[in-house]
C-alpha cells in the first residue's frame, strides 16, 4: 500500500520531468516530444503549443509547496475504492486533475479517456507509474466503466443527461458545459486587452476556462480591443479547421443577415448566451455593476471562470490567468477530493 508521502513524491517526479522536458521537447524524440507530435496526428486541434501550453499549468499544479498545501487541508483516509473517470477531450490531458486527485485519495482510478485525448493522458499516466510502479495496481484504462463505486463524469449538456440516468444508483459527480465570461469597463490598456485575447484564444476557445462572452459598457468601442488581439490572428488563421468555422460562421451571419462585427479571424455578436462556437464570441452591454452582478448570478451554473480586474462577486479571475487554475480551483466549483473521501 501506498503511502500518501509516497503517492505525493510520485506526482512531484512527474512534475519535475516535465518542468525539464517542456525546456526542449523535441531534443528527445523518444519522450514527451515525440508524444506531442502523435497527439497532433491523432486530433489536430491538439497543436504543439496548445498542448505544452497545457502541460506547463500541469506543472505548476505539481510543485511540492502547492500540492502540500493542498493535501493539508483534508483528512486522507485510504480505502479499497474504485473511481470512474469519464473524461472530456476538449483541451489537452483535461481529465489529469481528477486523475491527479483520485489517486492521491489513496483510490483506483479507472479511466475512460476521451477519443480525442488519449494519447497525452496515456503518456501522463505511464509515466507516473515509472516514477512509482505501485501504482499500475491503481490504475486502469478502459473502454467502457463497469460498477465503479464512484463515478466523476464530464460531458456535454446531452451526454450529461445520459450520465446521471445510468449512474442514478452510484455516488457521482456529472459535469455539463460551462464556459467564461469577461468583464470590460472601458478602462483597460491595450496590454490587458492582449492578456484577455489569452483567455479567449486559448485552445481555440474550446475549454470551459476560455472566455467566451464579454460584458462590455454602453457605447463600448470595440477598436482598441481589436487592435490589442490581432497578433493572434498569425496563428489562429493558419490553422485550417479554426478558419473553417470562422467562414461558415461569417456565411451564417450574412445570410441570417444577423449583425456581427469582424476582423479577419473573430466574429463578435451581441447576444445574451454565454457559450459561443469557435471563432465566434458573445458580447452583452450593462449599465451599472448591479446589472453585473444580477446575470453573473443568474447564469452562475453555466460560469467556469468570471474574468474581470474589478471585483463583482469576488471571485473574479486576473486577465490571462485563466488558463492556470491552481490544484484547489475545482471544475465547477465542486471540491471533488472531499467528495472522493467522503463517498
Amino acid at each position: 500500500m501506498l503511502t500518501l508521502k509516497e503517492r505525493i513524491n510520485a506526482f512531484i517526479a512527474l512534475g519535475d520531468f516535465l518542468r525539464n522536458e517542456t525546456q526542449a521537447p523535441y531534443n528527445n524524440q523518444k519522450s514527451l516530444g515525440a508524444v506531442i507530435q502523435k497527439a497532433v496526428m491523432a486530433n489536430s486541434w491538439f497543436t504543439a503549443d496548445n498542448q505544452l501550453m497545457a502541460i506547463k499549468a500541469l506543472t505548476q499544479m505539481l510543485k511540492p509547496d502547492s500540492l502540500q498545501q493542498w493535501i493539508d487541508g483534508y483528512m486522507i483516509n485510504d480505502k479499497d475504492c474504485v473511481v470512474g473517470l469519464i473524461m472530456a477531450g476538449n483541451i489537452p490531458a483535461v481529465g489529469f486533475h481528477d486523475f491527479l486527485t483520485v489517486l492521491v485519495s489513496g483510490r483506483k482510478a479507472v479511466i475512460k479517456p476521451s477519443s480525442t485525448d488519449s494519447v497525452l493522458m496515456q503518456f501522463l499516466a505511464e509515466k507516473l507509474i515509472e516514477f512509482e510502479p505501485r501504482f499500475i495496481s491503481l490504475i486502469e484504462f478502459v473502454d467502457k466503466l463497469r460498477k465503479p463505486d464512484v463515478v466523476i463524469a464530464t460531458g456535454s449538456d446531452n451526454s450529461a443527461l445520459y450520465f446521471e440516468h445510468y449512474f442514478k444508483n452510484i455516488p457521482h459527480i456529472i459535469r455539463k458545459n460551462r464556459n467564461s465570461v469577461a468583464i470590460i469597463t472601458g478602462n483597460e490598456t491595450k496590454e490587458e486587452l492582449s492578456d484577455l485575447g489569452r483567455d479567449i484564444f486559448s485552445y481555440f476557445g474550446m475549454g470551459c476556462r476560455n472566455v467566451s462572452k464579454l460584458m462590455v459598457p454602453e457605447g463600448y468601442d470595440f477598436n482598441m480591443f481589436f487592435e490589442s488581439i490581432q497578433h493572434y490572428g498569425e496563428s489562429l488563421m493558419q490553422h485550417s479547421k479554426y478558419m473553417n468555422n470562422y467562414d461558415y460562421y461569417r456565411a451564417v451571419f450574412l445570410m441570417e443577415q444577423l449583425p456581427f462585427l469582424t476582423n479577419n479571424f473573430l466574429h463578435l455578436v451581441e447576444d445574451s448566451k454565454i457559450a459561443s462556437p469557435v471563432s465566434t464570441l458573445h458580447y452583452q452591454h450593462y449599465t451599472s455593476d448591479n446589472d453585473l452582478q444580477q446575470f453573473l448570478t443568474f447564469n452562475l451554473e453555466k460560469i467556469q471562470c468570471i474574468v474581470s480586474n474589478k471585483p463583482i462577486l469576488g471571485e473574479e479571475v486576473h486577465f490571462g490567468q485563466t488558463q492556470f487554475p491552481s490544484v484547489s480551483d475545482y471544475a465547477d466549483g465542486v471540491d471533488t477530493l472531499e467528495f472522493i473521501l467522503s463517498a
